[in-house]
């Protein structure tokens, strides 16, 4: 009985691991910037999935040479008029300054090829406006928006859950960093949660909008079937920086702390108004629906799959080789996004 479950398990293993090697895709691809973001998350995603690099691109000529010394098979250059004129190349990731990435997006979607760009696509509702119609004359090449936190399985797990309950609901969600001088953190931060709340509950109308010293956006969103009080600030610190939200609804409470965690508590019944609980001890109903493995180290444990990079990016590749996907990241899912930053910014503005 022993060697035939060892013989089970074996076989199991080699299974995965064949799965794995097998994972290969056909086309080539570019990859425009070499940030610490680049380098520490979206880099070692491609290098797992197997995904063919020919270029990676950046502006300092001083950094082709180490380029080429750490990717060896990889030709650097500066050019990406270069990389957009190589028939061989079917896809571009783009993860560059932020200021950036309006231009480069523009040049790659006229080119016609795939293009992955990290967020912010752009600066404005009418940049945004104008990627779309770009990629409407280029006849529709893909395109995804690297917001990875709609892709993270909280979130994921989260919209299922909500979508089948009824009647209103409320959030709170806290989003708290330290302090971010380097750029626009409405754009370049605040945009995450700003997304995956309108992907989890839909358009939103600012209700209330108030920026605490410069470092804290205190806000009221409205959606169709739910009201959400948000903290959005880069008044803490980046050591301890936390990320949760507490949504409540008819018949139970979900709790979603870090990406790292989604807990759903029932509640308790009442009767004719009274609270049970009040009454007798009740036992509380709690469900983990998410925990992430902080003692096993494979790749569903890990914060790039918690965080939503690698089933992202695995989605745009799978998109570009024609492969089946359910990315909801393009352009156009991201308009109520940019409408709503769209609205801060105009109540900030008045102020």
């Amino acid at each position: 009985m022993e060697s035939i479950i060892k013989n089970i398990i074996d076989r199991y293993k080699r299974i995965r691991s064949m799965r794995q090697l097998k994972q290969v895709y056909g086309g080539n691809y570019a990859f425009v910037g070499v940030g610490d973001h680049s380098t520490n998350n979206l880099y070692p995603v491609l290098n797992y999935l197997h995904v063919p690099l020919k270029y990676i691109c950046c502006k300092s000529k001083d950094k082709i040479p180490l380029i080429e010394a750490a990717y060896p098979n990889v030709c650097a250059t500066t050019s990406l008029a270069d990389i957009l004129h190589d028939d061989d190349i079917k896809g571009v990731f783009v993860s560059a300054s932020p200021q950036s990435h309006f231009a480069i997006a523009s040049e790659v979607i006229k080119s016609g090829k795939a293009l992955f760009i990290e967020k912010p696509p752009c600066q404005s509702e009418d940049e945004l406006l104008q990627l779309i119609s770009m990629r409407k004359e280029a006849n529709f090449p893909q395109v995804t928006v690297g917001l990875q936190k709609r892709n993270a399985p909280v979130i994921r797990i989260l919209k299922k859950k909500l979508q089948k309950c009824r009647g209103n609901m409320s959030y709170n969600l806290k989003y708290l960093t330290g302090a971010y001088p380097e750029g626009d953190a409405l754009l370049d931060l605040f945009i995450h949660p700003l997304d995956y709340v309108t992907f989890l509950f839909g358009k939103a109308e600012v209700k209330f909008a108030e920026w605490v010293k410069h470092h804290t956006l205190m806000l009221v969103l409205k959606h169709e079937k739910a009201t959400g009080i948000l903290e959005l600030s880069t008044g803490y610190s980046w050591h301890n920086a936390k990320e949760s939200m507490t949504v409540n609804t008819s018949n139970g409470i979900f709790e979603m702390n870090q990406m790292d965690s989604l807990i759903y508590k029932g509640k308790q019944t009442m009767f004719m108004g009274v609270p049970l609980e009040k009454v007798y001890p009740l036992k509380m109903v709690e469900v983990h629906l998410f925990d992430r493995n902080d003692f096993v180290p494979t790749i569903h444990n890990n914060q790039i799959v918690t965080q939503g990079y690698f089933d992202t990016i695995k989605g745009f590749v799978d998109a570009v080789e024609k492969r089946k996907t359910s990315s909801e990241q393009s352009l156009e899912a991201i308009i109520d996004t940019y409408k709503l930053i769209e609205s801060i910014r105009s109540i900030q503005n008045k102020k």
